[in-house]
């Protein structure tokens, strides 16, 4: 399995799901939980976003199989490196 925040656009299919999901941002809080944080925020493919209210909120342990990794360049990965960074700050408060 690939390292967790896999880049925007990958296509994943999710445990128990028969549904491929589009990953489309990350670390989202859930609206209705304010403590809670997932990892991954998406949206059905191929339909893509058909309604703003209608997200799927998972964590990348939720993933059976990776059939598409997302476009990958040096700002994509110098973003994941930061965004590593600060939360590995936040892990040790």
């Amino acid at each position: 399995m690939y390292e967790k925040y896999l880049p925007i656009g990958s296509i994943v299919l999710l445990k128990n799901a028969t549904k491929k999901v589009m990953i489309t941002g990350f670390l989202i809080k859930n609206p209705e939980q304010q403590n809670k944080i997932y990892d991954y925020i998406g949206c059905l493919y191929p339909e893509g976003v058909l309604n703003t209210e209608k997200n799927l909120l998972f964590n990348h342990d939720q993933i059976q199989t990776i059939f598409a990794i997302g476009y990958s360049d040096e700002e994509e990965i110098n973003f994941k490196a930061k965004l590593k960074e600060e939360l590995a700050k936040k892990n040790e408060v």
